[in-house]
């Protein structure tokens, strides 16, 4: 599942910092479980043997899904690291943000 600020914005905001982080933990928890998926399905279409019509198409697909997922893996990870560090608290999870 893909992170989106859109479906976020129809939440209620965290209103504590145990909420911000569980928040952001669970996107780094969907983006790494997106990232995989990715990857395993890349590694499927590049491992079949057969000749498959729209094989390199399909190819380029999945890695393009990949390169998508890995940075919004990247991005879920920035976000948490920032709070955990430094309490930074991403704009779209700001009360009064949306």
């Amino acid at each position: 599942m893909r992170y989106s600020a859109e479906r976020d914005s129809k939440r209620k905001p965290p209103t504590s910092e145990h909420q911000v982080l569980s928040v952001l933990r669970e996107h780094l928890q969907s983006a790494k479980e997106r990232a995989s998926a990715a990857t395993a399905a890349f590694d499927a279409i590049t491992n079949e043997t057969l000749p498959h019509p729209g094989r390199t198409q399909r190819i380029h697909n999945a890695s393009r899904e990949v390169t998508i997922a890995r940075m919004e893996m990247l991005r879920a990870h920035h976000r948490l690291s920032d709070f955990l560090n430094a309490g930074i608290v991403p704009e779209d999870l700001k009360q009064g943000s949306g």
